[in-house]
């Protein structure tokens, strides 16, 4: 609460999004989320890089804290370090009001595990979101409570409107060239203006001005997407000429290859995203390969997507950022489709070094087994492995690290 310090990869360029601020920090005006590069040099501020591991081990004995009082069911994981409680079956188990049930775990928190917690309460899920972000981190206990009539006398002028769960510039934008720039605004606009540009979205968004929100919990927790997806994406960390960006775009395919087959999915379809250099200001390239069957094989894949690469890339602009992502992936039986230009003996070999690598890495580390390609200057494998989330793990600062030494 009191150390003037921010959260970034020092070693990575100006460019680099501070990952937190402190409290301290954001009193003297540095902005939540900015870049390294606008962190003044001259007040003293400590530069502190990322430790991802500890913070999933921290993040992981909160839960343990929240488990003490709940059930797993009633408690949705949002976010690495925010949660979603519905406490209404335990208000009168503990005969407790919502406010000081809250401060009985919070207090929990800070004496199991040392940390400060914030809360918000309300009476659903969007309500207790709003009263999290926009008020609980200002008030004096850390904590807030919203209904829909509170909400609506207390923040219907609130601006600005981003600060809204789920409102970003774009829909800010929108709104704002309609006359709408608060959620009271976009309470009493004519809902047929609305829809016309939002669409179907724009229910979302009145029930929202209103503080309603019909999603339970429950309803999340019974959720099942009729398709699922594998994808990876990272921002380079300086600007790429096209040969080498074919190198990451390798490494990228080929890990989600392993990805897939540890998963134990299958693919017909790859997508490429491709995001140029800041400075040019040109559009990024995107494109869909698809494949002659169901696979997870890079031998497979890697040329799909090199043919793809080449034929999406602006020739002599640097790239910047790369994502990839296996399509409408789907489970793998064990059975081999037979074609005409794919040897299925190749194919068994080619699954059975899958399965070899995977052993291996799950045994002693990602980087234990590498490819040729991985040794590039060009790439980022290698050192992505020792990332968490494409930030830097501290693996040796982490809770399990020390138990084992």
């Amino acid at each position: 609460m009191k150390a003037m310090l921010v959260v970034a990869d020092a070693e990575r360029s100006k460019n680099t999004i501070c990952l937190a601020v402190s409290v301290a920090a954001k009193k003297k005006g540095i902005k939540n989320r900015c870049r390294l590069g606008d962190v003044p040099t001259n007040m003293g501020i400590i530069i502190a890089p990322p430790r991802m591991q500890l913070y999933i081990d921290y993040a992981a004995e909160i839960y343990g804290v929240f488990l003490k009082y709940f059930a797993p069911e009633d408690i949705y994981v949002y976010s690495i370090d925010e949660s979603f409680i519905d406490v209404t079956p335990y208000l009168s188990l503990y005969g407790l009001p919502p406010k000081d049930l809250a401060k009985k775990v919070i207090e929990d928190i800070k004496e199991t595990v040392g940390t400060l917690s914030t809360c918000g309460i309300g009476t659903n899920l969007y309500l207790a979101k709003v009263a999290l972000d926009i008020m609980a981190k200002h008030a004096p206990d850390f904590i807030a409570e919203l209904t829909e009539q509170s909400y609506c006398d207390k923040l219907w002028d609130h601006q600005p409107i981003t600060d809204f769960w789920r409102v970003g510039n774009g829909t800010a934008n929108r709104l704002k060239q309609r006359g709408m720039t608060t959620m009271g605004g976009v309470a009493h606009c004519d809902e047929d203006l609305l829809y016309k540009v939002f669409g179907i979205n724009a229910e979302l968004l009145i029930d929202h001005a209103w503080g309603r929100e019909p999603c339970l919990i429950s309803d999340i927790k019974a959720y099942k997407s009729s398709t699922k997806s594998l994808s990876s994406s990272q921002v380079l960390m300086r600007d790429y000429n096209a040969k080498d960006a074919l190198i990451v775009v390798k490494e990228m395919a080929d890990q989600l290859c392993l990805d897939m087959a540890a998963h134990k999915y299958l693919t017909e379809s790859i997508s490429l995203y491709i995001g140029y250099s800041y400075t040019e200001g040109v559009s990024p390239s995107g494109g869909t390969a698809d494949l002659a069957f169901g696979t997870n094989l890079s031998s497979v894949v890697l040329p799909a997507i090199e043919v793809l690469y080449c034929r999406i890339i602006k020739h002599g602009v640097p790239i910047r950022q790369i994502g990839l992502s296996c399509n409408s992936v789907y489970e793998d039986t064990g059975a081999y489709q037979l074609n005409m230009f794919e040897d299925v003996e190749k194919q068994i070999k080619g699954k059975a070094l899958q399965d070899a690598l995977l052993q291996i890495r799950s045994r002693y580390g990602k980087n234990a087994i590498l490819k040729g390609i991985n040794y590039d200057p060009a790439g980022t494998g290698r050192e992505r492995n020792m990332q968490i989330g494409g930030h830097r793990s501290g693996n040796e600062n982490s809770k399990s690290s020390h138990a084992q030494k």
